[in-house]
């Protein structure tokens, strides 16, 4: 029973981190979608932070990090979806990361794959450059959008990294999610204050109950994470976790209508079965 539980918690956050992106894309004013999820977990975290110990000291520097980098992947990831569709801007995104870890893991500290590694590194990379293209040679119009698509990946690998390092020196991982989404979420909302002034939520209406709920989706997915990092295999728990490209797609199939094609669907399809072969073929 024990050993389930890791692998149902990792799917069950990709589902709602699936989820929770759609209710972000799904608000017309992207900036006000956001902000409103993240007033929705600085409120959830307010209550956790009373509720949990406080994170040991030697985890801060690993937080303070993962609060700076979760904030600029908001802002990227704000930005692709107020330009490009969320069945492309999402699984670029989410796909990019695994291959970045991969690839610098290389560069910066002198790993040397294996093939199976290799090869996670050739699907994903296949998959990423299909969905790039999905809509044929992309034009200038488009370069901005999967920039800030592939900025949020650089920005998910990082932060994935530091939190695996922080949890485990926390002590206490509800403490250190509660923490986390404190810090970071009024941050965004200050940005958006200061952008559009003391009018942002006029008008807001109908969007509040989608903002609100992807907010509570979004720090349960990722809490569901870090508590599945601190007790499973981080391989297994990254290409588990990816499966929410699949229901993404669905998303954005059924909720948005967006049309995916045989090459975006086996674009997606081949991102996530190299992401699989890339963590579960390193010891």
């Amino acid at each position: 029973m024990a050993a389930a539980a890791v692998p149902a918690a990792v799917l069950t956050a990709a589902v709602l981190h699936a989820v929770w992106n759609g209710l972000a894309h799904r608000i017309p004013d992207k900036l006000v979608g956001f902000t409103l999820i993240n007033l929705a977990y600085t409120a959830c975290a307010v209550v956790l932070v009373l509720l949990n110990p406080f994170p040991a000291a030697a985890a801060w520097p690993y937080l303070l990090a993962s609060v700076a980098m979760q904030v600029a992947s908001q802002l990227l990831l704000l930005r692709a979806y107020q330009l490009g569709d969320f069945g492309q801007m999402y699984p670029i995104a989410r796909g990019s990361a695994p291959l970045l870890v991969a690839v610098l893991s290389v560069a910066l500290l002198g790993e040397s794959p294996g093939a199976g590694e290799l090869l996670g590194v050739a699907v994903i990379s296949c998959g990423l450059v299909g969905l790039a293209f999905a809509k044929g040679i992309p034009g200038r119009a488009q370069l901005p959008a999967l920039a800030a698509a592939l900025g949020t990946g650089v920005m998910i690998a990082a932060y994935t990294v530091s939190d695996g390092g922080g949890v485990r020196h926390a002590g206490t991982v509800g403490g250190y999610v509660a923490w986390l989404f404190l810090l970071q979420g009024p941050v965004l909302a200050l940005i958006a204050l200061a952008r559009r002034g003391p009018r942002l939520l006029a008008g807001a209406g109908p969007a509040v109950p989608f903002g609100l709920l992807g907010g509570v989706l979004s720090l349960t997915a990722y809490g569901l994470v870090v508590w599945a990092q601190s007790r499973g295999d981080l391989a297994t728990v990254a290409a588990l976790r990816e499966t929410s490209i699949v229901i993404a797609a669905l998303i954005a199939a059924v909720v948005f209508r967006e049309r995916l094609g045989r090459l975006r669907m086996a674009a997606s399809a081949a991102v996530l079965a190299g992401i699989a072969v890339l963590e579960l073929a390193r010891p």
